[in-house]
């Protein structure tokens, strides 16, 4: 009955002469009338009038529409590979009660929206749009050209009749060139994709989106040549890859991802700037309510470039190769030089000694109290104890540090590949802070270049461990023919610390590639965690050189740097813009530095108990109030008060500032603390009348001028996940290294280097007093 009634209300509305029945037309009037027999549209005795025009290009149609009449536009289309066709609906009347229905029927495809076109935001905020302009997907042809009819239907519910304005055009300039840049503007209720087609010879391109325009926030998005095209801000990441932006944006595409050889870029004007870091204006949340979002117009740059070849790919490799195995040639040249051999020599079995015996101190013959407490301290007055218990303790550092790298590896190793796998399907390109106008992708990997660049890290610590070794080796063989200096001059020699700074710098290499294969804020203490490792080493080691017998055990450092990486998790969670946990870390960091400063300045030899008040009161009260007297020990007091200032002034600037990055300002105290000592440590040396020997020299000079340049490009901050993605994405720039590195590549190269230089100026540094007795050798 329904299809009966169509038929006739169709004769029966017509006048004049009988319209020529062509396929086009007939399939049109088949749509309507299955379209009222599925819904079931239209009661009995309601007369529908269906009007059908024969449209054309670029011809504005004013028209009206009732929920008595539908309008259907027929366009002949001549589809070209190289060009699109695009629909802007213009509604004149201000209701948005019913409002008017397109259905834009092609071959292979259907598009319908409403206009006003209602797009929500946060908190169910919705926005309506009057002007909308739609790009039509564009069917895919054998031919050149193919002549095919599409169909624009309009239909609405309201009684009362709705204005509106119709135009369909042609997209002349529908694919991308390659390195053309082409402009156009976009708006939530209008947005643009066009086709990009991999031309010969080329296997991976970089899309590139520029807008002078900070806001509105805008999404980008790459999908594969299919019908329908999401290009709404509610559905443009459903598929395909897709990023947030502000002013830049940028996604390397592959052709392997895209069997067609080609896909469309996509570019969306959100409704709302919040994604992008821009301000959420307040409204009233009143149901229903729509609110005018105002003019959301951006203009927007788009250029393909070719991305590098496989050529560019084996030059990065074997240049970061080249680098550090350069270095091992150096080191076998000055090993050659050094004119000596090395052979192995049976080291004392340690099996039978227990940890638990460090202090063997024989208190019958000399109180260790008297010893530590004289004004003017000698290193053999700080190394009495029994050589092989010492050798054993600090051997823990080297198994305890290993131990922990296997256990923090394993799981950050699955982790990152979690997060890899996440990017991969669901096509997110916010979840991880590259620079995506020099991230080079291989295999699964967006970033090997990152990557790459950690190699430094890894061969340099592997270079240091055997220099170590080396050392070791010689040391022992002189200890099994007795040599006098090896026995009773010079800084005593235990190599457990070397080892393990020597693994922390290659677990620093792992955890920061782990890192870059996804670097977001959750994981940022992947590539810190060993830097605080390699910060505390490196003091315990300076520490230890002229205080071996009272040097921190392993498992009192390691517990302390848990805890100093615990906080660091705390604040990257919990610290940006929190007051309270601002305050207990800065009570906590101040607390600690005068805790450590009174172990330090009486070598151990007090007591945290509960007198400790009344002693305190008492020594400030015999030394400041009934006699003014001067520090004993002048020297550590000197340290120990710019210590204090220093770390005072970071806990001021902390509590006061408090910065977003807290795992980077926790990194500056300890950079900043191991610093300090290497100066007051660098400065006492040369005071009590030692010298630096040439080779130690050249490390401090070399280094010094490494670790300058690495800081200037550290500075550089291609990307930051202290702000949005989009936000983040305006620090990216292009490669300047090879076209494969960019400047954070080159920060890992440098720091990698200044860190392998520092560790080998603390092997170094002492080696002039190898022949000097030990009781004439400061301690301080």
């Amino acid at each position: 009955m329904v299809l009966r009634s169509c038929w006739k209300s169709r004769h029966k509305n017509s006048s004049g002469p009988a319209p020529c029945w062509t396929r086009p037309r007939l399939a049109a009037l088949l749509w309507l009338c299955v379209t009222q027999f599925v819904c079931g549209s239209g009661a009995e005795g309601e007369t529908n009038n269906v009007i059908q025009k024969d449209a054309e290009f670029d011809v504005t149609y004013n028209d009206t529409v009732t929920s008595e009449n539908q309008t259907i536009y027929a366009f002949n289309h001549t589809v070209s590979r190289n060009k699109g066709v695009r629909v802007f609906v213009d509604v004149l009347s201000q209701g948005f009660e019913s409002p008017i229905l397109f259905v834009v029927r092609q071959k292979q495809a259907v598009v319908s929206f409403q206009v006003p076109l209602i797009l929500r935001g946060l908190y169910q905020r919705k926005y309506p749009y009057s002007h909308v302009g739609r790009t039509l997907c564009q069917p895919p042809t054998r031919a050149a050209s193919e002549t095919q009819y599409f169909f624009v239907d309009v239909s609405t519910l309201s009684s009362l009749g709705t204005n509106y304005q119709l135009r369909v055009s042609r997209v002349e300039s529908f694919t991308l060139q390659t390195d053309k840049k082409f402009s156009f503007t976009a708006s939530p209720s209008q947005p643009q994709y066009f086709k990009y087609v991999f031309p010969d010879g080329v296997d991976t391109v970089i899309v590139k989106v520029n807008s002078e325009m900070t806001f509105p926030c805008s999404v980008m998005s790459i999908q594969d040549i299919q019908c329908p095209v999401y290009d709404l801000d509610n559905n443009v990441a459903f598929i395909g890859m897709y990023q947030t932006m502000t002013k830049k944006g940028a996604i390397t595409v592959q052709r392997k991802d895209f069997p067609s050889n080609s896909f469309y870029v996509v570019v969306v004007v959100k409704t709302e700037d919040e994604a992008c870091g821009g301000p959420l204006r307040f409204y009233p949340l009143r149901p229903d309510e729509l609110i005018d979002a105002g003019n959301r117009s951006k203009f927007i740059d788009v250029i393909v470039t070719p991305a590098i070849n496989s050529e560019v790919y084996v030059m990065g490799m074997l240049f970061c190769l080249g680098i550090f195995l350069s270095f091992y040639l150096l080191t076998l040249l000055m090993t050659c030089l050094e004119n000596k051999r090395v052979g192995r020599s049976r080291q004392e079995s340690l099996s039978s000694v227990e940890e638990d015996d460090y202090d063997t101190l024989d208190d019958i013959t000399s109180d260790k109290n008297i010893v530590r407490t004289k004004k003017f301290l000698c290193v053999s007055d700080l190394s009495r104890k029994d050589k092989r218990i010492l050798s054993k303790k600090y051997q823990i550092y080297f198994w305890n540090i290993a131990t922990i790298a296997v256990f923090y590896a394993l799981p950050v190793v699955q982790l990152v590949i979690t997060y890899q796998t996440v990017v991969n399907v669901t096509g997110n390109q916010d979840i991880c802070f590259y620079n995506f106008l020099c991230a080079h992708p291989l295999g699964a990997l967006s970033a090997f270049n990152n990557i790459l660049s950690n190699l430094g890290y890894v061969l340099l610590g592997l270079l240091f461990l055997l220099i170590v070794l080396k050392r070791d080796i010689v040391h022992n063989r002189a200890l099994v023919r007795n040599d006098l200096n090896a026995l009773e001059c010079g800084i005593p020699k235990h190599f457990g610390l070397y080892y393990a700074m020597g693994t922390a710098l290659m677990m620093e290499g792992l955890l920061s590639a782990c890192y870059h294969v996804c670097p977001n804020y959750t994981n940022f203490q992947f590539d810190t965690s060993f830097m605080y490792m390699i910060a505390g080493l490196c003091m315990l080691k300076l520490y230890q050189k002229r205080h071996p017998d009272i040097n921190a055990s392993a498992y009192t450092a390691y517990a302390c740097l848990a805890g100093v990486i615990f906080f660091s998790v705390l604040g990257v969670v919990f610290g940006k813009g929190n007051t309270v946990f601002w305050i207990i870390f800065s009570v906590i960091h101040i607390l600690s530095t005068m805790l450590l400063s009174t172990q330090l300045y009486y070598m151990g030899r007090w007591r945290l108990d509960a007198g400790i008040l009344r002693r305190i009161v008492y020594v400030i009260y015999t030394d400041c109030i009934r006699q003014c007297s001067g520090p004993m020990y002048i020297d550590r007091m000197v340290l120990l008060v710019m210590g204090n200032i220093v770390n005072w002034s970071l806990a001021a600037y902390g509590l006061i500032e408090r910065p977003n990055d807290f795992a980077s300002y926790l990194l500056a105290i300890a950079i900043c603390n191991l610093l300090l000592y290497f100066a007051f440590y660098i400065i006492m040396k040369l005071r009590s009348g030692e010298r630096i020997q040439c080779l130690a020299l050249v490390c401090i000079l070399f280094t010094a001028v490494v670790w300058g340049f690495a800081l200037y490009f550290f500075f550089q901050g291609l990307s930051t996940w202290q702000k949005t993605p989009a936000e983040s994405r305006e620090h990216n720039r292009d490669c300047i290294l090879l076209s494969f590195f960019d400047d954070h590549d080159i920060w890992h190269f440098l720091s990698s280097i200044a860190m392998f230089g520092s560790f080998l100026v603390l092997l170094t540094m002492d080696d002039d007093l190898d022949t000097v007795q030990r009781d004439k050798i400061l301690a301080f």
